[in-house]
């Protein structure tokens, strides 16, 4: 079967507390979960029917062969995750204190097996065929991965849909200046962003979604997503905008709720969806997971989703 969708980026073994509202010296014992932005989200589109993909890497140690089999598990193709061999796969410690916005402690040193990714460990006629590339901005963070990324979008040619996941966090970059300059140097390659407002402010210089919608666009994309939290979303294309309202849920961990609206969001592109259709889709599927713990485990079925809305 051909691939629907690839994405591109960070992998790790996610810890998570199963005490909740206490710091992380209090905490007694973890539950072990798949983890990571472009891999959440791989596996948020193939609960919903998706073939995806991750192109990625780990290190040559058991947390890696856990990756492998995690992702064969959730109906995620392997294929294309390397092994760097003098680095270790990346856990990553949260604390569910408190549990809406968890704090997170990476274990990433001294560089990410995901951030050595070369032009050697790229399936170039899947990057310029595939129906849907998904790419981050955590991705240009460093090199080599950088320079790697830029040659995938280079390669990819603006291709519909070529969506980038603005994905912005502060410890993985020297300065929001950097960060704009190579994150928001990316929008010249893609056809589709998605971001809340922090992650917008840095892309584009401001967190008013309608005016960073508005640079979007300005810069050749079809559509922008804005997240705004307990304001909705805004999606915008160049024919119109529309704010689409939050789902209300009791949030038990908020880790994770982004990547099960990226899956989503992938699945409404692939599926022709109109903009607002697949901003409520996302938005519901989000909150799903923003009402359990864990991520990739976390992440809804189609039905679950149909039943929310």
């Amino acid at each position: 079967m051909s691939l629907e969708a690839l994405t591109i980026g960070r992998v790790g073994v996610d810890l998570y507390p199963e005490q909740s509202g206490v710091p992380l010296a209090g905490v007694s014992t973890f539950a072990k979960s798949l983890g990571g932005t472009a891999t959440n989200v791989a596996v948020a589109a193939a609960r919903l029917g998706r073939r995806t993909a991750v192109l990625t890497k780990v290190g040559p140690d058991g947390f890696g062969d856990y990756v492998r089999q995690a992702l064969d598990g959730f109906g995620v193709s392997p294929e294309f995750v390397g092994t760097s061999p003098d680095l270790q796969t990346p856990v990553v410690f949260c604390e569910l204190n408190p549990p809406a916005d968890p704090p997170l402690l990476f274990y990433r040193s001294p560089i990410a097996p995901d951030l050595t990714l070369t032009d050697e460990d790229v399936p170039w006629d899947v990057v310029e065929s595939v129906p849907l590339l998904w790419v981050t901005g955590t991705g240009v963070s460093v090199e080599p991965a950088r320079a790697t990324q830029r040659k995938i979008l280079e390669a990819r040619g603006r291709r519909e849909h070529t969506v980038l996941d603005l994905d912005y966090r502060p410890m993985f970059w020297p300065s929001v200046e950097q960060a704009r300059a190579e994150i928001g140097g990316l929008l010249d390659h893609v056809t589709v962003a998605v971001g809340n407002r922090t992650e917008a402010e840095v892309a584009v210089g401001t967190a008013d979604p309608d005016e960073a919608a508005d640079r979007m666009l300005a810069r050749g994309l079809r559509l922008a997503v804005i997240k705004k939290g307990a304001e909705g979303v805004l999606v915008a294309t160049p024919d119109g905008r529309w704010t689409v309202p939050p789902q209300r849920v009791e949030v038990v961990c908020g880790l994770g709720a982004g990547d099960g609206f990226g899956g989503a969001l992938i699945h409404g592109l692939l599926s022709g969806w109109d903009p607002v259709r697949i901003a409520e889709y996302a938005n519901a599927a989000g909150a799903l997971v923003a009402s359990r713990l864990a991520c990739a485990d976390a992440m809804p079925t189609a039905g679950e989703i149909e039943e929310l809305l």
